[in-house]
């Protein structure tokens, strides 16, 4: 995958600033989630962009609220041979495989971007997954020693492989048992990122609610999917199918937000609302939903950086025409 990463560059300085006037004009966009303070609800979903000190940086001056690591395992995982991430019109589809150099290395990775985002106020959740639920907890002990201000467990890739047989998220005792497992070695709060590919994601979410997750990450990308190129006639992925996310799973991402938002309401549990969210109007969906923060992913790849400082610009001036002084006051209307 290739993104721009200099695209917009000057727009979204230029609307940031204007973002942040807004701002001192009576008007706040920051959230608490999990006790920890985000200068506005949009971050980065795992998984869109690598990580690095400079890609970190550049994110935080972007104007976004918060970043989620690529997700990381005990071991490398190479992943999937290319192609492995294609646009197919009204979203993408990818297979990449979980590739990641392995937690001894993200560890060190994410103290580096730390060095760069506190400073600008800006929160790091490290994004996790495994192949067994003692695993899990391992890898929640080794990666809570970079201090990210967050854990997001990744129990819901649509694309592993065979031998990884179905995801933990399609069972509910299992879930709960990989939160219990995470709880009981993180010292930070933990968000489990659930599925749609199951058949009541309320289910799966009071399971690992009642088991100690501090947040709900919804939702991972659909499928498998299947893209063909119909002049070769094969799959235009080497893993021939893939997760599939970008605008064409938005309405259903909101619909998992606004049944978790309101089956779980005074349980304490927040939500980061994801999936095919790319400009202000569709974060004001999820947070009217019930979401307290909103992914951003897919966006990223077709409209570069700059995306971020227009939505949180979009969301300021959502806010002043209805007379809204605070996220507060609309989150969860739709409820």
């Amino acid at each position: 995958m290739s993104i721009q990463l200099d695209s917009h560059t000057g727009v979204a300085g230029a609307v940031h600033a204007q973002a942040e006037r807004d701002t001192q004009d009576a008007l706040s966009l920051e959230v608490t989630l999990c006790g920890v303070r985000f200068r506005n609800p949009i971050v980065l979903a795992s998984g869109i962009l690598g990580l690095s000190e400079e890609i970190f940086a550049r994110l935080a001056r972007s104007g976004i609220g918060g970043i989620t690591t690529k997700s990381c395992s005990l071991q490398p995982r190479v992943g999937w041979h290319n192609p492995t991430i294609v646009s197919w019109g009204h979203g993408l589809i990818n297979a990449v495989g979980l590739s990641n150099p392995g937690v001894e290395v993200m560890v060190e990775e994410i103290r580096a971007a730390r060095r760069h985002l506190q400073p600008l106020g800006v929160p790091i959740i490290a994004s996790i997954f495994a192949t067994t639920i003692y695993d899990f907890g391992t890898l929640a002990r080794y990666v809570s020693e970079a201090e990210p201000d967050l854990i997001e467990v990744n129990i819901s890739c649509p694309n592993l492989d065979a031998q990884h047989e179905e995801m933990f998220s399609s069972n509910a005792y299992v879930s709960g048992q990989v939160t219990r497992a995470v709880k009981r070695n993180a010292r930070c709060p933990v968000v489990v990122k659930l599925s749609p590919n199951v058949d009541n994601i309320v289910t799966i979410a009071r399971e690992v609610a009642n088991n100690g997750a501090d947040a709900i990450c919804a939702i991972n990308s659909l499928g498998p999917g299947m893209v063909l190129d119909i002049e070769s006639a094969k799959p235009v992925l080497a893993n021939r199918t893939g997760g599939v996310s970008g605008p064409a799973i938005r309405p259903i991402a909101v619909r998992c937000v606004y049944d978790i938002c309101r089956a779980l309401r005074g349980m304490g549990v927040q939500v980061i609302g994801t999936g095919g969210v790319t400009d202000a109007r569709d974060a004001i969906e999820m947070i009217l939903a019930g979401a307290t923060c909103v992914g951003v992913g897919s966006a990223v790849h077709a409209r570069g950086l700059g995306v971020f400082a227009e939505m949180t610009a979009g969301i300021a001036d959502y806010m002043r025409r209805h007379g809204y002084r605070s996220l507060d006051e609309f989150r969860g209307r739709a409820l």
